[in-house]
């Protein structure tokens, strides 16, 4: 298995936006049943292309795409930002986010400290960031301590709780 990531294209948007999508969902579904709502909005997917510092990159496994993966790379402070990280959901459980993650770290071996977050009901996720890539919990956002930019609704599947996430490199 040979996994690769590969710059993200203008016109491959609209599908790594669906493949996102598809993949957030099967987790909300799994864990709470039928939900009509866009799980990860398309605003937040389209927002994060347009970060400060970002890289978009289709996760290729032997020449056919099976994920992505959105960065947000600071050079003035080499602390980097894992902002969208997905597996297509027919290729889960084959060791192919972490290969994706392992090929980040090649990407940017400047970085000093690596960030990402998860929502807390997220066990894969969370099981995957501290089990697998050695990342640690140093904070839990909810209404009691809100993260600015996070949207704090009801509606939201789980509730409102996110996990922030660190990986010091060096």
């Amino acid at each position: 298995m040979t996994v690769t990531l590969v710059p993200l294209q203008e016109h491959e948007k609209e599908t790594f936006i669906r493949n996102i999508q598809v993949a957030f969902k099967k987790t909300v579904v799994e864990q709470f049943g039928p939900f009509d709502e866009e799980i990860i909005p398309r605003d937040h997917v389209t927002r994060s292309f347009d970060a400060d510092g970002a890289e978009s990159y289709n996760i290729l496994m032997d020449g056919k795409v099976v994920g992505g993966t959105v960065l947000a790379i600071h050079p003035d402070t080499n602390r980097n930002e894992l902002q969208l990280l997905f597996v297509n959901i027919d290729c889960h459980s084959k060791g192919i986010g972490y290969a994706a993650w392992q090929a980040i770290e090649a990407l940017h071996p400047e970085t000093e400290i690596w960030e990402t977050f998860t929502p807390y009901f997220d066990q894969r996720n969370v099981h995957f960031y501290i089990n697998k890539c050695g990342f640690h919990m140093v904070e839990f956002f909810c209404k009691a301590h809100p993260e600015p930019d996070m949207d704090y609704t009801e509606e939201a599947p789980g509730g409102d709780g996110f996990c922030r996430f660190e990986k010091k490199m060096k």
